[in-house]
């Protein structure tokens, strides 16, 4: 990130919010139409407040850069959104990292700050790749332990080797709105005390936006994924619907 950058992220920023007020997704019990459940996944720890939102199998290491704008400082309540259509099945529509009690204005897209802003257009996002089918939310100063983690592991395959059975455990102790397999776990990176949550992402494999929230103040409360807009997507169903 430099100071043109910046200039030219002033420019556009306002092109990069959210048109979803997405704490809806956590406070309401239905969206659209289609139920909504809410799912209670344990802390993250931010101790530095800079965070990553990535694909934990493919594209969490110490050479990934956090978001230019800090969180807040400390361990926060993370919360699964779960949509619930007869169409798609219950999916993970939103995640929600919970700052503070204030109520979300606006929400502003996370961005490192070296992303390519010419041609940006209203309602256009960045976001992060996902090629595992898993998201995951951790600090900066995790990632050193992380990547310590990866080379000491002895197995084959750090999911099918690994993951797996604490993905099943986690279905097993908490089976509502997980599949057999487990959607969900609020890992513990062994030998240290940052906790990494991971989970399903929304549809799979694709690119996601990330937003920091912010409060009447200006102050930021929250961090949120979305992982389907459920409009868009109602829309898009009905579109491919031969039915209708």
């Amino acid at each position: 990130m430099n100071e043109s950058w910046m200039e030219k992220y002033e420019e556009v920023k306002n092109m990069l919010v959210c048109p979803t007020d997405l704490e809806t997704y956590f406070t309401s019990d239905e969206v659209c139409g289609l139920p909504m459940e809410r799912v209670e996944i344990g802390q993250v720890s931010l101790p530095t407040g800079k965070v990553l939102v990535r694909d934990p199998l493919v594209f969490l290491n110490a050479g990934e850069k956090p978001y230019f704008t800090e969180a807040p400082k400390g361990n926060f309540p993370v919360t699964v959104a779960v949509v619930k259509s007869e169409y798609w099945g219950n999916r993970y529509a939103a995640v929600r990292v919970k700052f503070s009690e204030e109520k979300p204005v606006r929400y502003q897209e996370a961005l490192i700050g070296n992303e390519n802003l010419e041609g940006v257009q209203q309602d256009d996002y960045f976001g992060f790749d996902v090629d595992a089918g898993l998201a995951c939310i951790a600090d900066a100063e995790a990632l050193p332990a992380f990547d310590r983690f990866v080379k000491e592991f002895s197995g084959n395959n750090l999911y099918d080797d690994y993951f797996a059975e604490l993905f099943r455990k986690s279905y097993e102790a908490n089976p509502d709105n997980q599949r057999k397999g487990g959607d969900w776990i609020n890992w513990t990176i062994p030998g240290t005390a940052y906790q990494v949550p991971m989970f399903a992402s929304g549809f799979g494999d694709g690119g996601y936006p990330v937003y920091f929230a912010y409060d009447e103040n200006n102050r930021i409360c929250g961090l949120y994924i979305q992982f389907i807009d459920v409009e868009l997507a109602l829309s898009d169903e009905e579109e491919n619907d031969p039915g209708v």
